[in-house]
């Protein structure tokens, strides 16, 4: 019974809507009085000369094979930028003089039987700016010649990381000794160049770093030497007083402190890394 009226219901709706509609459209389709009646225009001939439209927004590809200087686009260059933020811990420490600084002052507070003191955190720092202050010539002699030509379109990408790599490599190979590129060259299975300046860059770099861990660990040996003497002089004098219990490194670290900072330890520390670079 519910169904049937519910039904009826919907079917009297439908009447009154269609009954409704019916004047409205007819009325939509007749002209006003007193108004006039456009025609929609023909067809245009395919052949006949048609006015330029605006077109719609979109992207387009545009390929130029012409000689003039050739630049990354900005979507490149933005990742190159990002991926080089990415890589510059590893560049510092494996294409700078970073490396050596640091492992020069972990030998200093070795020696020195202070293991925290400066932190970790402060030599690395020092470390950092004494490598800006060391490779601010290199970073210079880039920007002047193959960044600024870059940007002012005077030569292209190309161009500018050929003479930034090759100026980055010129001063990687002052500071490395010959015996470690020849091993380099002999693990990679590649003949000698004619001049030291023709190393290719993938020998270069690895054979930078273990020059650098070597000359470290000589400096660092250097400055071990008269605080080991200070602490075999205080460990034969306790074991000749009998105090055996008593720690050699209570009484030698004062003496060590006093002693570095008497020949001014942190300037000769200084004055010999940054003497240690060749300029090239």
């Amino acid at each position: 019974m519910t169904n049937t009226l519910l039904r009826r219901a919907l079917q009297a709706l439908l009447i009154v809507l269609v009954t409704v509609a019916a004047p409205l459209r007819a009325q939509g389709t007749q002209p006003a009085p007193g108004t006039t009646v456009t025609t929609a225009s023909p067809i245009p001939d395919p052949g006949a000369p048609t006015d330029p439209t605006p077109q719609a927004p979109g992207i387009s590809v545009q390929l130029n094979t012409g000689e003039g200087t050739q630049k990354l686009g900005t979507a490149l260059e933005i990742v190159l930028l990002m991926t080089l933020l990415a890589m510059a811990p590893a560049l510092v420490m494996t294409m700078t003089c970073f490396t050596r600084i640091v492992v020069v002052l972990s030998f200093l507070k070795r020696a020195m039987s202070m293991q925290d003191l400066p932190p970790a955190m402060v030599t690395t720092g020092f470390a950092l700016f004494m490598t800006m202050f060391i490779m601010k010539p290199v970073a210079t002699d880039i920007y002047d010649n193959a960044y600024t030509p870059y940007v002012e379109d005077q030569m292209g990408w190309e161009e500018a990381a050929e003479i930034a790599t090759g100026r980055l490599n010129r001063f990687m190979l002052a500071q490395t000794r010959e015996a470690d590129v020849a091993l380099i060259l002999e693990l990679a299975r590649e003949p000698a160049p004619e001049t030291a300046l023709q190393t290719p860059f993938h020998v270069t770099v690895p054979a930078f770093v273990l020059s650098e861990i070597k000359t470290a660990f000589q400096m660092g040996f250097v400055l071990f030497l008269p605080f080991v003497v200070i602490d075999l002089v205080i460990s034969s004098i306790l074991v000749s007083m009998g105090m055996f219990s008593l720690p050699p490194v209570v009484i030698s670290t004062p003496l060590k402190l006093l002693l570095f900072i008497l020949v001014g330890g942190w300037d000769l520390v200084v004055m010999s890394l940054a003497q240690s670079f060749v300029t090239a």
